[in-house]
């Protein structure tokens, strides 16, 4: 399943909201505000005027700010889990499952929902405790995806770190790629997964 089938099936579960809609605008505009204002400066005044409407149409939407920066949070994570997902599930080996992972999370970092994941990282203590526990609990599918992966890497005795260990390294690297990464530089996300992959010690992919 590709991308666009992918997010039209989330979109009629009511899992995501639809690019194009009014709700799913604010909440791509949020995510710019969030990450280059910060949360706690972004005013609801900041947020209507970035989608061109009063500051009370806001709250036909949402109630609060901040499930509105929780909203941000949960529809990325289902997004790109099912994204991840669906690259898994078409990978045969698990040395391509785990290629399948990483390029689908630099996408993810680098690509549409950069700014998003960024907050993701960034303002989750700006959540409220019940927040941070719904979004905990779809963070930890995602991690599960990795983490069946990695340990079934090391069975095959292709991996000899603790997987846990391994992807807490692999979250840190892949993130910081948003800080020098440029698609226009010479080296293209295909090129950068190879490279990762080949930093794990697997020579068949560079």
């Amino acid at each position: 399943m590709n991308q666009d089938a992918i997010l039209k099936s989330l979109i009629a579960d009511n899992l995501v909201s639809d690019p194009s809609g009014a709700r799913g605008r604010l909440l791509r505009e949020a995510a710019g505000l969030f990450r280059d204002k910060g949360y706690e400066r972004t005013t609801v005044r900041d947020l209507a005027a970035a989608v061109g409407i009063q500051s009370g149409s806001l709250f036909h939407h949402f109630r609060t700010k901040e499930e509105i920066l929780k909203a941000v949070m949960v529809e990325t994570i289902r997004l790109n889990t099912a994204l991840m997902q669906s690259a898994v599930d078409a990978a045969e080996s698990n040395a391509d499952k785990l290629r399948a992972l990483i390029r689908a999370e630099l996408e993810s970092i680098n690509g549409q929902t950069g700014e998003a994941m960024a907050v993701l990282v960034f303002e989750w203590r700006s959540l409220s405790e019940s927040s941070q526990e719904e979004v905990l609990k779809l963070r930890d599918i995602y991690e599960a995806l990795w983490l069946e992966v990695l340990e079934a890497l090391r069975t095959e005795d292709v991996l000899a770190a603790d997987p846990f260990v391994v992807r807490r390294m692999l979250t840190g690297a892949l993130s910081w790629t948003v800080t020098w990464f440029r698609p226009d530089g010479g080296l293209s996300l295909d090129d950068l997964t190879s490279q990762v992959m080949g930093m794990m010690g697997m020579k068949q992919f560079l």
